[in-house]
């Protein structure tokens, strides 16, 4: 594993990556070498703002462990890295701006600590830091990683096992006061890396750091108001709000591709890092998906996770945060069924990331011609292949249609759509007063009529019993709200000159 940013292609034929080597001049008697096989980049790695600044690079060959080559452990997606934890940074960068690593060119080792993301973002310039990166260094300075030190770990030690939290990714210049190195947030791309490691997967993490973290109450001009968990607080107020899209443009007749924050709501699921259904974020800890999308009643939540705010960058699709899976629960009912997954940490909203509304209560109507909106990944033509990550989030418009005398009034009928199989599991959801309202769970397999200009759905209202007996903080509709956002240029780390690197195992932790 390395930074995206230390390769100009993925051409392989320049570059070995040398394993237990201690010096980069002289003797390394416990040192091996491979040549690669495949340099894989993040499909959404930004050169201008250095987000998503991951690379895998396949070994041709498997590696032997001795005592000194050994995999890392990787932190998992769940993890929390407060600000202050003590962390660990290796390579063969300069030792301070401009001095090169004197001969014999050994390797280096540097303890800094953890800068939260809010305090990083003033310092750096709000818009820079990313919640795909983690900072570390001493606000005096005098401590960092340096040019040439790319691509390199950053590790965290949790009881006897090193975890990798960070990537060196970039900063302004090197160990100057207030300006702390940006990293690689490793635990953002757990489903990523496995989705390109299908066999000796490595091993996740979930780090923990005790206490609060001093980085959630901090602030400066620009940067958007912190969230704070106390009753009666920011965060609080805003987990009882849902069916907001404060950056939703759409127009009458748009379908197609859409850029993020327009349906906030909409989140992946990925099983062992391939995705296989869409789904909608219902409350900070819920989300909600077709039962179809699992193949037994008893599925296993290990095996699951949520990527949640997608947005495009640069035209290929990203995502702002990822989520385990705690518990998945299916309705009980004989057709048409449901799926429930409660995230393993609550998700954090903002422009991205917002809940859908769901009428419980059944006190809405969606007469006929009321427009509504199905969304889910765009799969293309290519029937039968996994989803890309780039492939991006579609939308589709249609409107409420009467389903004839006789109708089931827990159905709901709209013109027939061209849906595919990226769509099961995403929602049908129509707006009410200012909020949005998910009506229907999307099930490729079903909401069928026997004409063909109309689709049927089964009304998610028909569910409300399960859904009020498992959905513990369910939010209530409120009016939208508005926002900016910003971008800034930035430097980037050098990599090592010589395309010889060394690079931390990550299969077999």
């Amino acid at each position: 594993m390395s930074a995206a940013h230390c390769f100009s292609s993925v051409s392989t034929s320049r570059w070995r990556v040398s394993l237990g080597r201690q010096n980069l001049e002289g003797s390394n008697p416990n040192e091996e070498s491979s040549t690669v096989a495949e340099i894989v980049l993040h499909p959404a790695y930004d050169s201008v703002t250095s987000n998503n600044d991951i690379a895998l690079l396949r070994l041709s060959s498997p590696v032997q462990f001795t005592d000194y080559i050994r995999p890392v452990c990787l932190a998992a997606g769940d993890s929390v890295f407060n600000s202050g934890t003590d962390s660990w940074v290796t390579g063969w960068g300069a030792v301070q701006e401009g001095e090169p690593l004197p001969f014999p060119e050994t390797l280096q080792e540097v303890e800094v600590p953890v800068l939260g993301n809010r305090q990083c973002n003033c310092l750096n310039g709000v818009g820079t830091i990313t919640d795909n990166m983690i900072c570390a260094g001493l606000l005096a300075g005098g401590k960092d990683s340096c040019q040439g030190d790319s691509g390199g770990p950053m590790v965290n030690q949790q009881g006897s096992v090193w975890v990798q939290s960070g990537i060196v990714s970039f900063g302004y210049g090197c160990a100057r006061p207030n300006l702390p190195g940006v990293y690689a947030r490793v635990s953002n791309y757990q489903s990523w890396i496995n989705s390109h490691i299908k066999s000796d997967k490595p091993g996740f993490v979930q780090f923990s750091s005790s206490g609060l973290d001093a980085d959630n109450s901090y602030t400066c001009p620009g940067l958007p108001p912190p969230p704070v968990t106390a009753p009666g607080s920011i965060e609080s107020a805003k987990s009882s709000v849902c069916g907001k899209a404060s950056m939703n443009s759409h127009a009458a007749g748009d379908r197609g591709l859409v850029p993020g924050g327009i349906w906030p709501w909409m989140v992946s699921l990925y099983k062992n890092g391939v995705y296989t259904c869409g789904g909608t974020l219902i409350s900070k800890n819920f989300v909600l998906t077709s039962a179809q999308c699992f193949s037994t009643s008893n599925p296993d939540e290990r095996e699951w996770r949520v990527l949640l705010g997608p947005r495009l960058v640069n035209g290929t699709e990203e995502f702002v945060m990822t989520r385990g899976v705690k518990r998945i629960k299916l309705s009980g009912f004989m057709s048409s069924n449901i799926a429930l997954l409660k995230l393993t940490k609550r998700a954090s909203t903002g422009h991205f990331i917002q809940p859908v509304c769901m009428d419980i209560s059944k006190a809405r109507s969606f007469p006929v011609g009321t427009r509504c909106w199905v969304a889910g990944r765009d799969m293309g033509s290519r029937s039968g292949e996994t989803h890309k990550a780039d492939s991006g989030l579609r939308g589709i418009e249609t409107q409420v249609a009467s389903c004839g005398t006789g109708s089931d009034p827990d159905n709901i009928c709209t013109y027939a759509m061209n849906l595919q199989k990226g769509d099961q599991g995403g929602p049908l959801f129509c707006k009410s007063d200012s909020s949005w309202f998910q009506v229907a769970v999307v099930s490729t397999s079903g909401n069928k009529s026997v004409r063909s200009d109309l689709q049927v759905f089964a009304k998610a209202s028909r569910f409300s019993s399960f859904l009020k007996e498992t959905v513990d903080d369910m939010p209530s509709p409120a009016a939208a709200a508005t926002g900016n956002a910003a971008g800034f240029s930035i430097s980037l780390l050098l990599c090592l000159a010589v395309p010889i690197i060394s690079l931390f195992l990550v299969s077999g932790c």
